[in-house]
């Protein structure tokens, strides 16, 4: 009688994948174009563009930056256009909603990086579970991603997994 403990989990070529390492790593703040408009409610040009010279962004060097306003106001799209230049002088990463949602997209774009050919054929489940909040968004991005070159993807963990997509033989 043999009694090897055989790790089948270790031999069947699953590749895991934890969604939350492609989670920014860098501080998404938040920055409200109602503090550059002539009380917090109307855009003057004039007005607006002295704002923005007169103020300091190197807060936001090398940070993501979630541009939105909170005021109920009408705004052209060119103000959303000198933020975004003054924001680009100091390396910032700039993108237009809250900060969750700014999260999401972040997180979708760092999805959308993956190099999809490493998974070209294999077994993959997706970790169902991790130290990161996740919206449906990241799970249906990298569904998107990798459905076209798996053999087979799964949601879960190993010892239980969830099918969600697995290549017919005849093809």
């Amino acid at each position: 009688m043999n009694n090897k403990i055989v790790n089948r989990v270790a031999n069947s070529g699953l590749i895991t994948i934890d969604l939350s390492d492609y989670a920014t790593k860098k501080p998404i703040e938040n920055l409200d174009l109602k503090k550059f408009l002539f009380e917090g409610l109307i855009l003057k040009e004039k007005d607006f563009r002295f704002r923005l010279t007169q103020f300091d962004f190197s807060f936001y060097k090398n940070k993501i930056v979630a541009v939105n306003c909170s005021a109920n106001s009408i705004l052209p799209m060119w103000a959303f256009m000198l933020i975004s230049s003054q924001l680009n002088e100091v390396n910032a990463d700039v993108y237009f909603g809250s900060k969750e949602a700014v999260s999401e997209q972040v997180f979708i774009k760092n999805i959308e990086a993956i190099s999809e050919y490493k998974f070209e054929n294999k077994k993959v489940i997706v970790k169902g579970c991790g130290g990161v909040n996740l919206t449906a968004g990241a799970y249906i991005a990298i569904t998107n991603k990798l459905q076209n070159v798996v053999h087979s993807l799964m949601f879960g963990e190993a010892c239980s997994s969830v099918p969600v997509f697995k290549r017919s033989r005849a093809k």
